[in-house]
C-alpha cells in the first residue's frame, strides 16, 4: 500500500467520551433519554445524520446541534491520543512513496479544536473535512476526493477507521478497509474488513502489501 488515509475519532484519538457526554446532556435537557450505548451507535457519522438515527424531532434538530457543539469543550479532557499513533506516523512518514492524509466527519474548526493543539496535522499532506463534499460517510465521496487531491492509485490505496461506516465508506470507494482493534465496538458488518489491525504499528507493516 502506497496511500494511507486516516479517520480520526476512535482511530487516532480517543473522542466517544467527549462527544457523546456532551450529545447526553443536551438531549436530557430536551428530555430525550437514550443509554450511552445507545448514543455510541451513532458514533462515526455526522452531527446531523447521528441527531437524525436518534430519532430527534425535525423541530429540535438544529437547537440541539447548536447545544451539542456548545457543550463539547467541557468534556475536552476526555480526548487522548491512542497509545503508539504518533510513532506509527512517524515511521509511514519516513516509507519512500507513501502519501498519509486525514478523511473524517470533523468539520475544520473541530480539526483545529481537537487535533492541531495535539501536533499530529503535521503527519499528514491532505486533509478532507465534513465540509469539503456534499455527502458524508458512509458515502465513498469523501475518500474519492482525498484520492483525487493525491492522484492515488485505488489499488495501492487504504482507509484506516473503526466503524462500518468507515468500513462501507472504503469499499464503496473501492479501496481497502483496515479495521482498527483498539477503537472499535462491537457492530455489524465491521467482519468484513479487509485488515484488522491489533495495534497501531501494524499499520506501518501494511506499506509492504500489494492487495
Amino acid at each position: 500500500m502506497k496511500t494511507f488515509i486516516f479517520d480520526i475519532d476512535g482511530t487516532l484519538l480517543d473522542t466517544e467520551a467527549m462527544y457523546m457526554k456532551a450529545l447526553d446532556q443536551v438531549l436530557r435537557q430536551h428530555d430525550i433519554h437514550h443509554s450511552y450505548e445507545k448514543l455510541a451507535e451513532t458514533f462515526g457519522i455526522t452531527s446531523l445524520d447521528a441527531l437524525k438515527r436518534l430519532a430527534v424531532p425535525e423541530s429540535l434538530i438544529q437547537p440541539i446541534l447548536s447545544e451539542w457543539a456548545a457543550a463539547i469543550p467541557a468534556f475536552q479532557r476526555e480526548v487522548h491520543v491512542y497509545d503508539g499513533i504518533e510513532t506509527m506516523l512517524q515511521q509511514l512518514n519516513a516509507v519512500p512513496g507513501t502519501q498519509v492524509a486525514i478523511m473524517t466527519s470533523k468539520q475544520k474548526f473541530e480539526f483545529e479544536r481537537d487535533v492541531t493543539p495535539l501536533g499530529l496535522d503535521q503527519y499528514f499532506s491532505e486533509f478532507v473535512f465534513f465540509e469539503d463534499t456534499k455527502r458524508g460517510k458512509p458515502a465513498p465521496d469523501p475518500i474519492l476526493l482525498a484520492m483525487k487531491r493525491l492522484d492515488a492509485d485505488p489499488a495501492q490505496t487504504v482507509y484506516i477507521g473503526d466503524t462500518q461506516y468507515d468500513l462501507q465508506a472504503a469499499h464503496a470507494a473501492g479501496v481497502k478497509f483496515g479495521l482498527v482493534a483498539w477503537g472499535a465496538r462491537k457492530q455489524p458488518g465491521v467482519s468484513a474488513a479487509d485488515y484488522v489491525l491489533a495495534f497501531p504499528d501494524e499499520i506501518v507493516s501494511l506499506t509492504t502489501t500489494t492487495d
